[in-house]
């Protein structure tokens, strides 16, 4: 475990967007359905390497597993399943609805991330 301050800020600049993006912007389709799924994924790598120092291929796959695992647990409506239906928070940590296009999603977020952090080094 070793603290990155690079990532840190960066994960609470990513977070913040995401929550501009879910409250002030939420009915710019484009922000709300595509570019806040895309930096989903960036957030998560930048939370993750916070506090750890991973390789960072793996640390995207994995990443990219864990978004399709929330995604298909959608599917077999996973809050509702937990009994968290009518809870906020639940809902837009976890999601409501499968869509095939915020996997595409996922995957654009973490080429990002990919060409940006291992492709360029």
């Amino acid at each position: 475990m070793k603290f990155n301050l690079k990532y840190f800020l960066l994960t609470i600049l990513i977070f913040l967007a995401e929550i501009l993006i879910a409250t002030t912007f939420k009915n710019v389709v484009f922000l709300r359905s595509y570019f806040g799924d895309v930096l989903v994924v960036i957030l998560i790598y930048t939370f993750i390497l916070s506090f750890f120092k991973l390789q960072k291929t793996k640390l995207i796959f994995w990443i990219f597993i864990f978004a399709c695992l929330i995604e298909f647990l959608q599917y077999l409506h996973f809050v509702e399943l937990l009994g968290l239906e009518k809870n906020q928070l639940a809902i837009t940590v976890l999601g409501n609805s499968f869509s095939w296009i915020d996997i595409l999603c996922y995957g654009v977020g973490c080429i990002i991330v990919y060409i940006l952090e291992v492709k360029e080094n």
